[in-house]
């Protein structure tokens, strides 16, 4: 009878986590392609969470390291660094991720990302009472945004390859 009752309390635990990843709806999610030796990329989408959430994290299987990102300029002087304690998802509002703004930064990349493919990306989430969720997805890889989303800002994603303590390469 113990072992029922955990079984039940398993599945019962595990369908609550993937209900609340439901309730963040992703659109438009893409991969900027890469060239051989570039070592970063920017990974952007649509966020909309039904109930209030926070992005906290990403990761990848081709990245070495995966971040939510924000880039601005200040002073004139592009600015990039992740995004701690993560990016607020207010309930119901959209929240774009995009050249020149937020984004999720693919770093220390195992392989260049080719122009019609598609890389997994799991997105890590937390709601208000700071329960964590994942959320897989499979996204394009494109040179630039699909048609139909705008146009991105004019943004060369091939200098985030030296985020970090890591000198520069020669």
């Amino acid at each position: 009878m113990k072992l029922h009752s955990l079984i039940t309390a398993v599945a019962l635990a595990t369908s609550a986590l993937c209900a609340l990843a439901q309730t963040v709806e992703v659109q438009n999610a893409w991969a900027r392609a890469t060239v051989k030796g570039q070592m970063a990329t920017g990974a952007f989408m649509t966020l909309t969470a039904k109930d209030g959430a926070k992005l906290v994290g990403a990761s990848s299987p081709v990245a070495g390291v995966a971040q939510v990102h924000e880039m601005k300029m200040d002073g004139g002087v592009m600015k990039m660094a992740e995004v701690k304690g993560g990016l607020e998802l207010p309930a119901g509002k959209a929240v774009e991720l995009k050249p020149g703004g937020y984004h999720v930064m693919l770093m220390d990349l195992k392989e260049p990302l080719m122009k019609d493919s598609s890389v997994p990306v799991t997105l890590i989430f937390k709601d208000a009472k700071g329960v964590e969720s994942k959320q897989e997805l499979k996204l394009p890889v494109t040179m630039s945004a699909p048609a139909g989303m705008g146009k991105p800002a004019a943004m060369d994603h091939s200098m985030h390859n030296m985020h970090g303590d890591k000198p520069a390469a020669k």
